[in-house]
């Protein structure tokens, strides 16, 4: 189970066994349907709004807890811990919700915040495009300035929350002539026209998430929809990377704790030449590796996850948590599957959905390489 940690209080700890409570009722039962149908229910992101799981952070005068991040923290634990669903969570609650509250107007967070506690609304962030990758100041998807409306043409790629999403935080080049000086962030509600969603995408894991193609042609959006000033977009992605990081560091975690569990039951189980395998040697050793290894990644992330609750997390040390969290996911994740013998192979088996599940958690939100590379240049 999921260590207890001095980050929590006891708040914590009673809303992270209502969280449980409902994953275990509304989101488990679905789990095979969700994962053929490439998507969750949009009834589960209702349900999840009125239990109190979206942006429990948000104040209280747009319908929120009030909160800090830890209480995002838990609902990213359970839900990773438990594989309870294939919504991005996360990615709606943690990064989405941010922007539109540090830096939207108040028109802005009026609209929007209060759907998005509810489900109502729910949002998705379109940076990555086909080509670029990890490179922002690539992209080429552009927002003209025409009268009091900006005008949005291009695409994105592998976004998260694609075919479910009301609304999308679309980042573009608003002055294609100053590089990261010229990228802006704007909203675009899904019901405009002009507004395209592609194919939701195939993936080799996390198949009960919906990660989709968004087209962008010529789409008008008043100008009032633009997020802060123009030109500051990048700053702003700069600015909420480090939460966003975190967020993945979370789920790395407690995706990797939930691999160790199933498998040290597993090894004092299964047995071999007579005994359990957790009798040998060699699986000792390498439980041994693997619970020394959660113990270490646990200790730095609650250290980032104090620092961000006082607003004091930089970049590197997300980066920092991102790398090694995800990096140690996939070595752990492989390592279970190999004491499962050949049943980790078979997609009955829970362990291999772990495997393919980690592996994405290296390239999102920043390769590992980006990562280092970030590392690097504050050495």
């Amino acid at each position: 189970m999921l260590i207890d940690r001095p980050i929590y209080d006891e708040e914590h700890t009673i809303f992270r066994g209502a969280v449980r409570k409902f994953y275990e009722q509304e989101a488990a039962p679905y789990a095979e349907e969700w994962a053929k149908a490439g998507m969750v229910s949009r009834e589960f992101w209702y349900k999840a709004g009125e239990a109190g799981l979206l942006c429990p952070q948000l104040p209280e005068e747009y319908g929120g807890v009030g909160g800090d991040y830890r209480l995002n923290a838990v609902v990213n634990e359970e839900q990773a811990y438990n594989r309870a669903s294939g919504a991005a969570l996360a990615v709606h609650s943690d990064i989405v919700a941010p922007y539109i509250l540090d830096f939207g107007s108040d028109d802005l967070k009026d609209r929007i915040l209060p759907k998005m506690i509810t489900g109502e609304m729910v949002g998705a962030i379109a940076m990555t495009e086909p080509g670029t990758g990890s490179d922002l100041q690539g992209m080429k998807t552009t927002a003209k300035l025409d009268g009091n409306h900006f005008v949005v043409h291009g695409s994105k790629t592998f976004i998260s929350n694609g075919q479910h999403c009301d609304f999308v935080i679309v980042a573009c080049k608003t002055d294609p002539k100053k590089g990261a000086k010229g990228i802006s962030l704007i909203v675009v509600e899904a019901d405009r026209e002009g507004f395209r969603r592609g194919r939701n995408l195939e993936k080799i894991g996390q198949h009960a998430s919906d990660t989709s193609e968004l087209f962008f042609d010529e789409v008008r959006v008043p100008a009032t929809n633009l997020i802060g000033s123009e030109g500051a977009g990048f700053m702003y992605l700069m600015q909420q990377l480090p939460q966003e990081r975190l967020s993945i560091a979370i789920i790395a975690m407690a995706g990797a704790q939930r691999a160790f569990d199933i498998t040290l039951e597993y090894v004092k189980q299964r047995e071999a030449f007579g005994k359990p395998i957790m009798h040998f040697q060699n699986t000792r050793f390498k439980m041994a590796e693997m619970k020394t290894e959660l113990e270490v990644g646990w200790a730095y992330l609650d250290q980032c996850l104090t620092r961000l609750v006082k607003k004091e997390l930089d970049p590197a040390s997300g980066a920092m948590a991102k790398l090694w969290t995800t990096e140690m996911q996939g070595r752990l994740v492989d390592q279970c599957l190999q004491l499962h013998g050949g049943y980790g192979y078979m997609t009955e088996y829970e362990i291999s959905q772990h495997f393919t599940d980690a592996r994405v958690q290296r390239i999102y939100g920043g390769t590992s390489e980006i990562m280092k590379e970030l590392i690097g240049r504050t050495l």
